[in-house]
């Protein structure tokens, strides 16, 4: 029998690996979690100022319907919505700012109050069951006419120290 030449011995080819180890997923997986905890409550306080700019249209509608309303009539009005039959003459109480009381996506209650013949109060206060009621300092704005024609901004968590210097503390209506 002839004999047969041994040939050397040849490793096999390595085969490279793909992929990730189940580690390294491991750790990216953590490292977005960490970074998505970060990152959503500021995520959220974006979304509440950006839903405040409602509250500020809500008031400044308010304040122009005063300034109509005390153009034709002797004192500010406290009545945002008019009724179904409202009464003839346009300054009876009744008749209103015809204003709703919410804003149009319903984060915010819309008030007037102590109205004069010189000036009024007018808030937005965040409604309890929104993320607007989380808004922290903000979560009451408010804009009031005084006499003298002075409008001022206020902000506050249950109240507005409308006495204080800067009744903004919170700078909630600032640019």
């Amino acid at each position: 029998m002839p004999r047969v030449q041994a040939t050397p011995c040849t490793p096999a080819p390595r085969r490279t690996v793909q992929g990730f180890t189940l580690i390294e997923l491991m750790i990216a997986v953590v490292i977005i979690g960490v970074l998505a905890a970060l990152a959503y409550p500021t995520f959220l306080d974006a979304i509440r100022k950006g839903r405040r700019s409602e509250a500020f249209t809500a008031l400044a509608a308010v304040q122009q319907s005063q300034e109509r309303w005390r153009s034709n009539c002797p004192a500010y009005t406290t009545v945002l919505v008019n009724p179904s039959n409202p009464p003839s003459a346009l300054c009876e109480s009744p008749n209103g700012l015809r204003i709703s009381a919410t804003t149009p996506s319903g984060y915010y209650a819309i008030d007037v109050s102590n109205a004069t013949t010189t000036g009024y109060t007018a808030t937005a206060t965040a409604m309890t069951n929104t993320s607007q009621a989380d808004d922290g300092n903000c979560r009451l704005l408010g804009a009031r006419l005084t006499p003298g024609g002075n409008l001022s901004y206020g902000s506050g968590a249950s109240s507005i120290d409308w006495a204080a210097a800067n009744p903004d503390a919170g700078r909630c209506w600032a640019r």
